[in-house]
């Protein structure tokens, strides 16, 4: 966490993939879905006069728009590019959302949607509602699965073609400490 900013390295992470790996801060006109907007992102890309930023939320009144994942009120191919980090795994029906993301995507569109993979492979159950069992199960009060390497395979039976990401493909090992210790293995 920067004391200065607040932007974690993920907030990092995802601010060099981009700059540097996609056309989304190009000249050319592009409409952005962000989802549950973090605060250091969301000023970076309203510098941008070509980028028409649109924030939604369900329950932050920060967020332009409320925002319901799992019904999104657009029409389809709506947006050219959906950013979603670290939601996912609070949303108790995340392939309606994953459907739903996709529903809106323009067909050359591209989403980031992170979520933390923990587990080796996706676990969730929904009788699941104390919170201390939850953080117990899923290592936060508030998550509702742990997701594993096959969160891959819920995008893609939405209809994403998946490209996966690791920071080191992002950035170079020497700089991923300077980034706020991200792991280097």
């Amino acid at each position: 966490w920067c004391p200065v900013c607040g932007a974690l390295e993920r907030h990092r992470l995802v601010w060099i993939f981009i700059q540097s790996r996609i056309e989304l801060l190009d000249p050319y006109p592009k409409k952005l879905l962000h989802i549950a907007p973090e605060k250091v992102l969301e000023s970076k890309f309203r510098q941008f006069p070509s980028l028409e930023y649109i924030s939604g939320d369900l329950h932050d009144p920060r967020a332009m728009v409320k925002i319901d994942v799992t019904d999104i009120q657009y029409p389809d191919d709506s947006f050219d590019a959906i950013l979603c980090s670290h939601v996912l795994e609070h949303v108790a029906n995340d392939r309606q959302a994953i459907g739903e993301f996709y529903r809106v995507i323009k067909p050359n569109g591209f989403a980031v949607l992170m979520v933390p993979i923990v587990a080796k492979e996706t676990f969730e159950d929904p009788t699941v509602t104390n919170p201390a069992e939850r953080e117990r199960l899923f290592g936060q009060r508030d998550h509702v699965r742990s997701y594993g390497p096959d969160f891959k395979d819920r995008l893609e039976s939405a209809g994403f073609s998946v490209k996966e990401f690791r920071e080191r493909d992002i950035v170079e090992r020497h700089d991923l400490m300077r980034l706020g210790g991200l792991n280097s293995e």
